[in-house]
């Protein structure tokens, strides 16, 4: 209780009000079930510098994803091509995935597991990629205890699918022909 002078009553009222607050704060219900095991960040992206590579490079896109991911310019131009179809949640969640594997501070790997868990895996994420109920539950279960590794069956699924449906896509594309050339 507030006991003294005249003034007291007043900070005694202010500061219930303030307790009340801070208690409202952490009683209310996380929106996500994740919130309560992984804790929030905000970082921007830095822009990737890129050279058109030969000719002869491009060619070897159209076999091998892989190739393409490693090229800087071929990861860009695959990005926009992606972007230009309104499907590039795919590929932002891979490189999304590759960020978090060279993340070695704890803190940061859950931070960013929240983030990518929030932004591409959760039902009605704003970026939801498309991976099968057993892949999507595997992970979840994975970001318990976020690992470099959390993500591995979610991308592998995802690169998959890129190759068989994507990459095909762009190789016809107008934006790969005018590599090419």
């Amino acid at each position: 209780m507030c006991k003294g002078l005249a003034a007291l009553p007043h900070t005694c009222l202010e500061r219930a009000k303030e307790i009340k607050i801070k208690l409202g704060t952490l009683l209310q219900k996380p929106e996500n079930a994740i919130d309560l095991i992984i804790p929030y960040p905000e970082k921007p992206e830095k822009p990737i510098k890129v050279q058109k590579p030969p000719a002869e490079e491009v060619v070897q896109w159209r076999d091998s994803l892989e190739k393409l991911l490693q090229n800087n310019y071929g990861l860009a131009t695959f990005r926009n091509f992606l972007k230009s179809e309104f499907s590039e949640e795919n590929i932002e969640f891979w490189i999304a995935c590759e960020d978090y594997k060279k993340t070695k501070s704890p803190t940061k790997l859950a931070l960013k597991a929240k983030k990518i868990y929030e932004e591409y895996i959760q039902a009605e994420a704003p970026r939801e990629v498309n991976i099968d109920h057993v892949t999507k539950a595997v992970t979840i279960e994975n970001l318990v205890e976020p690992s470099v590794t959390s993500f591995d069956l979610a991308q592998k699924k995802i690169h998959a699918l890129m190759e068989k449906d994507s990459l095909p896509r762009f190789v016809r594309s107008d934006m790969y022909q005018e590599l090419i050339k």
